[in-house]
């Protein structure tokens, strides 16, 4: 009995050390002659990738996308009879000074004042169409920043958008951003999952490639909805 598993045991040895020589030795050996390696007989190599997850990417995006557009966005402010104050945003359309606004932003017979970033400039109102809300206002500038309109065709539900607003701080305008996504849309508006105080009204919409969607009306709930680019694009003349 001993014996028999001395021999067993001797077996075992030799196998392993067999084993170890034919996969270290033997077979690197003989799959680099020219005929193993005709045939591919060698092992395929195995790759291991490590894969992360780069959860910032989109938070990236977004930053590219608001430093890129911020510039489009003026201040809009007007001074009623009596003696009140809106405020609120616009967008620049065209870089020799065109801009969209809201119309109830520019109500006729208050003093109106128009600031691209902290600079104000002069203007003049081209029209305004009450029933859509939208304003068309020339403002004395050339060489503005503009953007790319969006193809609202491609707009999808869930898709993540935010906007750009002006905010009055004792009189001196400075820009704020909120985000969200597409709640639902149609070719009257864009409703978004946002809210904000009424000095949103007015901002710009845009996708998370800066391109823009529309501009955005405030309900008294709050609610961010916007104007489709392509109501704006029709009313501007484009």
């Amino acid at each position: 009995m001993p014996k028999n598993i001395f021999k067993i045991i001797c077996f075992f040895l030799l196998g392993v050390a067999g084993g170890i020589f034919a996969d270290q030795i033997l077979w690197p050996y003989f799959i680099e002659r020219p005929l193993f390696y005709q045939y591919r007989l060698e092992q395929s190599p195995v790759y291991v990738t490590e894969r992360k997850e780069v959860t910032i990417q989109e938070n990236v995006a977004l930053k590219n996308a608001v430093e890129k557009v911020e510039k489009a966005a003026v201040g809009v402010r007007a001074e009623k009879l009596t003696g009140k104050f809106t405020e609120g945003s616009g967008l620049i359309l065209t870089s020799d000074g065109l801009v969209v606004t809201l119309a109830e932003l520019v109500p006729q017979g208050s003093e109106l004042s128009f600031f691209i970033n902290d600079k104000q400039t002069h203007y003049q109102v081209l029209k305004r169409d009450l029933k859509e809300n939208l304003a068309l206002i020339r403002l004395e500038e050339a060489n503005l920043f503009t953007v790319s309109f969006a193809n609202l065709d491609k707009l999808k539900l869930g898709e993540r958008v935010f906007l750009v607003a002006t905010i009055f701080e004792k009189k001196k305008p400075s820009k704020f951003v909120n985000e969200g996504i597409v709640k639902s849309y149609s070719s009257d508006n864009i409703a978004t999952n946002m809210f904000e105080k009424y000095y949103a009204a007015g901002s710009p919409l845009f996708n998370i490639e800066g391109e823009v969607l529309g501009l955005n009306t405030i309900d008294l709930e709050g609610k961010v909805t916007a104007i489709p680019i392509s109501k704006i694009k029709t009313f501007a003349g484009f």
